[in-house]
């Protein structure tokens, strides 16, 4: 069983659902289950419908038709007549969405946004599903929902694994080829749960783990996993080796190639992953397995944008202790706030975090009660792993550092 993820950029248009056919004519897809994203940038065009329910209902509407014009677009575009059936198919889904947004009653953020966001991913399986059965590819169209159970935790949920390979076991037939989504689940109450951004590649390496998957692909518009973002940084490089170790420090400090949570499983039973262009599947890429280090060893840069950096010292400059930062972390653990960096001294302690759920006003207030607090925002956090000091200095150059950690082969550097 191989275990294929083709994410948003690979299915934005007609064309990319044509290449995704093509690519899987030339790399074969035999006892194969393909996990796909969202279509191109839908993800964030249903965060607007969402925001709009919220905060603006009179543009509700014309969001949430801005999402079906896209698709409906696509389907134009790739099917000869408005009669196939698939059409039906989507309008359908969207009328469950419209239905959902007019009907509910749960004031829960967090709630809503995981019942509106994966009809993306629902819409977008439906539809390649359709193409690849036009074109002569028969598939099973499978809803993630039934397979993948967690719990609760809305927009970050946890998997219950037992319950998960116990239905993947039963439902999946792994002698066809399968289309799911990526990115969802559901809770115990079937309410529809995500995994965080960008976890279809998560959803890939959890069927990989269940289905004792002889690989993972994931089909990305770059040649592979590169030692910086090359919308960031000059002359990246193609790593063609990582060892599930390095790729787990990487992931951890935010590469955006490969999702945090999807290494584990993978590791856990040795499945190899490997990152390869869409654009030239025919190209090695590279590939994370069990091996020490990377190759070629280089500098690896990691940018993260928009972050948030708060310095704390006590009201009466005692030392910052055990029970100070007991509190401190049970705080940004309340305030859901992720940790990227701490550092402290004896009478003050830095923090650098990201502020995805919109909580830094509340978590200051109660922040300021106790502790004199300086916050700087909108912060960037760079990430050198095997750094040397011409990385350093080359990445220093021109910013204003605010806090620098070195660790044995790691430097991260926060910049205003």
């Amino acid at each position: 069983m191989k275990v294929f993820k083709f994410g948003g950029a690979s299915v934005k248009d007609a064309s990319g659902i044509k290449n995704l056919v093509s690519v899987l004519q030339q790399v074969g897809y035999d006892n194969t289950l393909i996990v796909i994203s969202a279509m191109g940038k839908t993800t964030n065009a249903l965060e607007v419908v969402i925001g709009n329910y919220f905060n603006d209902k009179s543009q509700l509407q014309s969001a949430l038709q801005e999402v079906i014009k896209y698709h409906n677009q696509i389907l134009l575009d790739i099917f000869e007549s408005d009669q196939h059936s698939v059409f039906i198919q989507v309008k359908t889904l969207f009328e469950e969405l419209n239905l959902f947004l007019k009907t509910n009653k749960s004031p829960d953020y967090n709630f809503v946004y995981d019942q509106v966001i994966g009809f993306g991913e629902l819409v977008s399986t439906t539809i390649v599903s359709a193409y690849l059965d036009a074109v002569g590819i028969s598939n099973n169209w499978l809803d993630v929902r039934q397979l993948i159970k967690t719990d609760d935790y809305y927009r970050r949920a946890n998997v219950n694994w037992e319950a998960t390979q116990q239905q993947i076991s039963q439902l999946v037939n792994t002698k066809q080829l399968n289309i799911t989504q990526g990115f969802l689940g559901s809770d115990k109450n079937n309410f529809t749960t995500t995994l965080g951004r960008e976890g279809s590649d998560y959803t890939a390496a959890i069927f990989a783990y269940c289905l004792n998957a002889q690989s993972v692909t994931i089909w990305k518009d770059v040649p592979g996993v590169l030692n910086a973002d090359p919308r960031y940084f000059n002359n990246a490089q193609l790593l063609k080796t990582i060892s599930y170790h390095e790729a787990i420090e990487l992931a951890f400090y935010g590469a955006s190639v490969i999702h945090p949570k999807t290494l584990q499983p993978l590791q856990g039973k040795e499945i190899p992953l490997y990152v390869k262009s869409f654009l030239q599947p025919q190209n090695e890429g590279t590939v994370v397995k069990k091996y020490k280090g990377i190759e070629p060893e280089v500098p690896c840069f990691i940018l993260k944008q928009n972050q948030v950096l708060i310095s704390l010292s006590t009201l009466d400059f005692s030392y910052v202790v055990e029970e100070n930062i007991s509190e401190i972390f049970n705080l940004l653990s309340k305030f859901k706030m992720k940790v990227d960096v701490i550092q402290n001294s004896a009478i003050s302690f830095s923090v650098c975090f990201e502020n995805n759920y919109n909580n830094l006003e509340p978590l200051l207030l109660h922040l300021k009660a106790k502790f004199k607090v300086t916050c700087h925002d909108n912060v960037s956090l760079y990430t050198i792993r095997h750094f040397n000091d011409q990385a350093i200095q080359n990445l220093e150059k021109g910013k204003s550092v605010l806090l620098k950690q070195m660790y044995q082969n790691t430097v991260q550097i926060v910049t205003k």
